[in-house]
């Protein structure tokens, strides 16, 4: 087994290099595996079954390749892999077409709490203008913090989320637009 690379924990380092690239078809079994460590967290909140096959599997994956609403990136923090953004076109909760949804975003908890998830979906809403749409269970507190951090420094003033039901599940929904283009 590799050594895993050491990074700081205390806030984040200035010289940190981000890239946020879409994954290439060719990709498709690194999100897998990064899916699974997503699962994984979010199983903490959320019922997720596993399978047999000791794998929580993701069916609409192959889907980001196939449709042309959909676009997945890998996040590499000075050259590591440190996460993932699933973004689709419409949304499963609001029924709205027109925004950009955040299907999924991780970032490996070594990389947490030192802004970089907040770099990550900054460089996502500037890379695609629009309408947006974020969405986050109402169980997952520590979510819904991150991204009314992370939109409020985005649109310039605190953003509050709308409660949305979707198939009993309660959601908190944040609304706002990204007018600038990275």
């Amino acid at each position: 087994m590799r050594e895993p690379k050491p990074h700081a924990r205390s806030g984040e380092n200035l010289s940190t290099q981000l890239q946020v690239i879409a994954a290439a078809p060719d990709q498709e079994p690194i999100l897998a595996n990064l899916l699974e460590l997503y699962a994984h967290d979010f199983s903490e909140f959320h019922d997720v079954e596993l399978r047999e096959d000791g794998r929580f599997g993701y069916k609409d994956l192959p889907r980001y390749w196939q449709e042309a609403g959909r676009r997945p990136f890998l996040v590499r923090v000075n050259g590591s892999l440190a996460g993932f953004v699933l973004v689709k076109k419409g949304s499963e909760v609001s029924g709205r077409s027109d925004v950009w949804d955040v299907a999924e975003f991780f970032i490996l908890r070594g990389y947490r709490r030192r802004g970089i998830g907040v770099r990550v979906a900054h460089e996502i809403w500037k890379a695609l203008p629009g309408p947006w749409e974020v969405r986050v269970m109402k169980a997952n507190t520590a979510g819904q913090l991150f991204w009314v951090r992370a939109i409020s420094l985005f649109v310039g003033e605190t953003i509050r989320p709308v409660r949305i039901e979707k198939d009993e599940t309660p959601w908190e929904v944040f609304f706002f637009e990204s007018t600038q283009v990275s």
